[in-house]
This record gives C-alpha cells, sequence and structure tokens, in this order.
C-alpha cells in the first residue's frame, strides 16, 4: 500500500490536505445535483449566487470579499455565469468604471430551485458527514475522508421535502 504523504506529514502539508478535502467535497455536490434535479451547475457558482441572492447586486470586489476569494477569479467565474445566463453586469450609477452584478431571471429562477431542494441536502448531507467526528484536528480530517470515502453526499441527505433554507441559513448564523 502505498503511503498517503499529506496525511503522513500532519500540520506540514495541513493546505494540501484541505484542498483535497474541498475538492471531494465538491465534486460530491456536483453529484448531489445531478442526482437532485439534473443540474450539471458548477459547484463553485453556488456562494456567488447565493451571495447576490442574499444581498442583492454586488459589485466584483465587494463579491470577492464576501466570498474571501481573488477578484480575477471572481472576475472569470462571472463572465462564465453571464455566458450561461444567469448573472448580468450593470454599470454603476455614479461611477461607470464598475459593474454591479445582479441576477437575471433565469438565475432569481434557479437559485429558488436551489434553495428549494440543493443547499438544503448538501448541508444535511455535510452535517451527516460530520457529526461523529472527534478527536483533534487532524484525526478530524482522516475521519472526514474516510467517512466520504465509505459514503458520498449524494447518499447521505434524507428524502424531500427539505427544510426551509432560510430557517436552516439563519439557525446556522445564530450557532
Amino acid at each position: 500500500m502505498v503511503e498517503d504523504i499529506v496525511r503522513t506529514l500532519g500540520y506540514a502539508t495541513l493546505g494540501s490536505r484541505l484542498k483535497r478535502i474541498g475538492e471531494k467535497l465538491q465534486s460530491q455536490t456536483q453529484e448531489l445535483a445531478i442526482s437532485l434535479a439534473g443540474e450539471d451547475l458548477p459547484t463553485p457558482y453556488n456562494p456567488v449566487l447565493a451571495a447576490l441572492d442574499l444581498h442583492g447586486p454586488m459589485s466584483i470586489g465587494d463579491l470577492a470579499k464576501s466570498l474571501g476569494q481573488s477578484q480575477p477569479g471572481i472576475t472569470r467565474m462571472i463572465k462564465k455565469m453571464k455566458s450561461a445566463g444567469l448573472v448580468e453586469p450593470r454599470p454603476d450609477q455614479t461611477d461607470k468604471r464598475v459593474s454591479t452584478i445582479e441576477l437575471t431571471t433565469d438565475g432569481s429562477k434557479l437559485v429558488e430551485k436551489l434553495k428549494a431542494q440543493h443547499w438544503p441536502a448538501v448541508t444535511l448531507a455535510v452535517e451527516d458527514a460530520c457529526r461523529e467526528l472527534h478527536g483533534s484536528f487532524l484525526e478530524q480530517l482522516s475521519q472526514l475522508e474516510q467517512t466520504l470515502s465509505e459514503l458520498a453526499l449524494a447518499d447521505r441527505h434524507p428524502p424531500p421535502p427539505f427544510p426551509d433554507w432560510d430557517t436552516m441559513r439563519k439557525s446556522e448564523e445564530s450557532e
């Protein structure tokens, strides 16, 4: 058996390990979206859609700050989302150099669909995957990786109907 160097090196490779877990979560979230609704929406779009739904139109800079991502990365994502018909830029009324990004009608419809099924299902599935974690942070990461390998997110969520997304989000904020 080949040794898992990223796991063996512990905190020295924590960033690589978190990236690996993040990629696994994103791919399983993508599979869950396809199984729930037949949507093949790129998983990284979800936080952008949620931010625009929650806060309304935002500049690229504000989106980047809100999501903790780079402005060039958000700009590339918005370009793809615009091509998909989900968002549209509007010139800022006070500063023409700034564009405000807003959801299109199709983007708003998709958000409502995501709020009704996908986001609650993902939340409940990830909660389930994390429910039994214990020990040190590194031990918890090992357990999470094992848990996700044993049973994917698509097989972890309860059957519909799902709880109301806005209520779930607000209860998470208060924890």
